[in-house]
């Protein structure tokens, strides 16, 4: 598992926010693009997991209590929405 945090990335961030802006010896723009595409990547893939664990309530073969590591502590995985009515009596899931 990488040990790295969401707090490790919105370090880098600012440090490539801090090194464009660095007049003596500013950050390569191609570069920053590249960081700032791969912190995308890492915060779309968590939202990601976040909307699964909503979703489903928890992961199967794991207790409801799941480590994100991604956020740096544990997250308690809550329970699956309930369904909503439809106008015509019918539930769905949401």
């Amino acid at each position: 598992m990488a040990k790295n945090k969401i707090s490790d990335l919105r370090d880098h961030l600012f440090e490539t926010l801090e090194r464009l802006k660095d007049k003596d010896e500013p950050m390569d723009i191609e570069r920053a693009r590249a960081i700032c595409g791969v912190a995308k990547t890492l915060i779309d893939s968590a939202r990601v997991e976040v909307a699964a664990i909503k979703a489903v309530g928890e992961i199967k073969g794991q207790d409801t209590d799941v480590d994100i590591e991604f956020f740096g502590h544990a997250q308690r995985a809550l329970p699956p929405a309930p369904p909503v009515s439809k106008p015509n009596g019918k539930a769905r899931a949401q």
